[in-house]
């Protein structure tokens, strides 16, 4: 296994598409960690956990798909909305 990924490697058209792989998901698990501007996360936060008394599953369940991008409210975890409403 491991010689056939270094070998994918050494092909210079699987390693540029490889790198850009990685260098994509690098980017998006950077943009999912920064929050949306001028949201204030303290109040969100409060505000889920006032809220998630008795359905913490539920919340627990969004943030385990999403990564904990959602509720963070992260520009990434908008996803297609954004585009398909303007």
């Amino acid at each position: 296994m491991l010689s056939a990924f270094a070998s994918a490697f050494r092909t210079p058209d699987l390693r540029k598409k490889l790198l850009f792989t990685l260098s994509i998901i690098i980017l998006y698990r950077i943009g999912a960690s920064v929050p949306t501007p001028n949201t204030n996360t303290h109040n969100i936060n409060t505000c889920l956990n006032s809220a998630s008394q008795g359905t913490k599953n539920v919340y627990s369940l969004i943030n385990l798909f999403s990564g904990g991008a959602l509720l963070k409210l992260s520009a990434f975890a908008l996803g297609i909305m954004p585009y398909i409403t303007a």
